[in-house]
């Protein structure tokens, strides 16, 4: 593994090596990924209940995605990641292209913005995730975007100068700030998000290497968790490592609620995708077990759905309630926390509708954008595919 300037180094990768004892009776004899015995099917809602990680005393309208949905733009190839600027702009990128894209305000209008340097698609694999920190000012740019790529050797997060305005933007040359990702032809992970503390937080997958999700000297199958710089955060659960929480498959979604909570969707293996609340230092038991265990060992999802019902892929959130995107399931999920924990319920919208769903983006309070993912070689392209679609939200009936 490197790091941007090595400032990960010697240092994570011996606490790894020393942390790696911690789960090593987990992991004996477990070299392949087992045929776990699925849970029955439920009649209803399955869930855990961590607790949330804080309180709010303000309750907020559950929303309700309703309406046809309206294309804002198409003629889009393979796009995974969509990255909302304060100017208004929208920035989309294509995984196999390596292009990054930007949506004027306007809506209606498409330019390209730049191809991020070192890109390398093969499989799932190529430009995923965009992100951006916080403006320095209210209602400025941000001075970076970050992205997830994968390159020829592994996956990485860099980030990139920002410059221009709306319509001129530009890329600055890619700063290192994450390397030696494990990478693959599935399972590549590659969401990033800010979270409410400033810092950056990245899903990575197993990159089909089954132990790399338990291993603590494995980047691979985690949520991890770094400064806006790319160095290691001092109140991490593991000291001088990036990992967050462990024994992942393929985690493609990230989001906060009001309350701190985060959330995360993952694709499961034959059975059980996931929805999980992220606690720190928590394993999440792949690929010893998949969905619901009730083992003490590992912490449950807080909801699980049957992989043909959901694939999930990116998330967010708007007045505490989840919206999610489906791949397989070809459909959008709304998902409705209690005082930013568990139990949820979830309500399918659009099946069918647009097809592949890859990214959920919220566009101020009351318009969500839907991402089709179509053209990326396991959909069924329609015309004018792919596409960004808009949706009205409104109260909760009921």
């Amino acid at each position: 593994m490197k790091s941007s300037g090595g400032r990960m180094g010697r240092a994570w990768r011996s606490a790894a090596a020393a942390s790696v004892v911690l789960v090593s009776a987990l992991v004996v004899g477990c070299t392949s990924a087992p045929n776990p015995t699925p849970p029955p099917v439920p009649t209803t809602p399955i869930m855990n209940t961590p607790t949330p990680t804080t309180t709010t005393s303000v309750p907020l309208t559950p929303l309700q995605p309703s309406g046809t949905p309206r294309t804002i733009q198409s003629g889009l190839k393979a796009p995974w990641s969509m990255l909302r600027l304060p100017s208004g702009s929208t920035l989309v990128s294509e995984r196999d292209s390596g292009l990054i894209r930007e949506i004027l305000p306007d809506g209606g209008s498409i330019r390209d913005v730049g191809t991020v340097p070192g890109v390398v698609h093969a499989g799932e694999g190529g430009l995923l995730g965009l992100a951006a920190p916080k403006p320095l000012y209210e209602g400025s740019d941000p001075e970076f975007v970050y992205a997830y790529l994968t390159t020829a050797s592994d996956n990485r997060v860099v980030r990139m100068k920002l410059g221009g305005v709306p319509g001129i933007y530009r890329l600055g040359p890619p700063e290192k700030i994450l390397t030696g990702i494990p990478k693959a032809n599935i399972h590549n992970g590659g969401r990033i998000a800010f979270g409410p503390d400033g810092m950056l937080y990245i899903t990575t997958g197993d990159a089909s290497g089954h132990d790399n999700a338990q291993s603590l000297d494995s980047l691979g199958g985690k949520i991890l968790r770094l400064t806006p710089t790319g160095d290691v955060p001092a109140d991490n659960p593991f000291p001088g490592s990036p990992i967050y929480s462990y024994g992942h498959r393929n985690p493609q979604g990230l989001a906060w609620d009001s309350h701190g909570t985060l959330w995360a969707s993952e694709f499961g293996q034959n059975t059980w995708d996931e929805l999980n609340i992220i606690t720190p230092g928590a394993d999440y038991g792949w690929p010893i077990v998949e969905g619901i265990a009730h083992n003490a060992k590992f912490t449950d999802p807080v909801y699980q759905w049957r992989t043909s019902d959901a694939s999930p892929s990116g998330i967010t959130i708007v007045n505490d309630t989840i919206f999610m995107a489906g791949l397989g399931g070809k459909r959008l999920w709304s998902i409705y926390p209690t005082s930013g924990g568990a139990p949820v319920r979830a309500i399918a919208s659009y099946v069918n509708t647009l097809g592949r769903l890859r990214d959920v983006m919220a566009v101020g309070h009351d318009t969500l954008w839907l991402l089709t993912n179509n053209t990326d070689g396991r959909g069924t392209p329609r015309s004018g595919d792919d596409r960004i679609s808009a949706v009205r939200l409104s109260p909760l009936d009921g």
